[in-house]
């Protein structure tokens, strides 16, 4: 699943990035990302680094920790790829259909009326894939102006090797869906088809958050929903703790140029 790090790193012109280390996994294992040491301040530098990665291999994140510890999950190493599958093991569309069986069983706090009532106008009937969106502007355009948007104080800057964005947390081994979804690969399977129908990009990863800009979001709230109950499928919590119902998550994702994602 990822090629040689070290090797792909030193392909790269010698004062391009700042200092920082390739990061094995805890648990073992070749280090599946390089990361800075200090977080970025450089507001061009994802994008130049974006702009690389068909030559270099190599695509960029920016990567927060958890509030209370800093250093979970990426300066630790706190990440399993080798437990993860290759995101082309999964159909998008089974994947996603069964996410949402299991999330509109039970609903929050085990209440039976719960998911009928967060996912109207579907209830519990799994509604498909959406139809793919009209892009605004060249997906990696957008991917560019919404990292040098995301550059923070806390923000550092990391480096994986992966044929695409969507491809970055199953190489990682990223766990920070654990609660809803154990199998990285399972995600980037749906990414790779939200890349191709919505011009999603992988921007930000934190410990248990997700940040995607979106070249072609739905336009119409009728397309929104249908995007909605994608994103409940994915993230439940977006709609249980968030907007509270698929019709107001909708509102919100109509025009939307990135999407957010949390999990408890």
């Amino acid at each position: 699943m990822t090629a040689d790090l070290s090797r792909l790193l030193a392909a790269l012109p010698p004062d391009m990035l700042p200092p920082g280390r390739p990061v094995s996994p805890e648990g073992g294992g070749p280090p599946g990302y390089w990361l800075s040491d200090e977080s970025v301040t450089d507001l061009g530098l994802w994008a130049r680094l974006r702009a690389r990665h068909r030559e270099s291999g190599l695509w960029p994140l920016l990567l927060t920790g958890l509030a209370s510890d800093e250093t979970r999950p990426w300066v630790a190493g706190e990440v399993w790829p080798a437990g993860m599958s290759a995101p082309d093991r999964h159909d998008p569309a089974q994947v996603l259909a069964a996410w949402w069986r299991d999330s509109t069983t039970t609903g929050e706090d085990d209440d039976p009326d719960a998911p009928g009532q967060a996912t109207a106008p579907f209830g519990r009937t799994w509604p498909g894939l959406a139809a793919p969106g009209e892009p605004d502007e060249p997906a990696d355009d957008c991917a560019d102006g919404y990292a040098e948007f995301l550059v923070a104080g806390s923000t550092r800057l990391g480096l994986v090797p992966a044929a695409r964005s969507a491809d970055t947390l199953a190489v990682t081994g990223w766990s920070g869906p654990a609660n809803h979804v154990g199998d990285a690969g399972q995600l980037s399977a749906v990414l790779r088809s939200w890349e191709e129908r919505f011009g999603v990009r992988v921007v930000g990863v934190g410990f248990d958050t997700l940040q995607l800009s979106v070249a072609a979001p739905p336009t119409s709230i009728e397309h929104a929903r249908r995007v909605a109950a994608e994103h409940f499928a994915f993230c439940p919590d977006n709609v249980w703790q968030g907007a509270g119902s698929l019709q107001a998550y909708a509102e919100q994702v109509v025009g939307a140029p990135s999407w957010w994602f949390w999990w408890d």
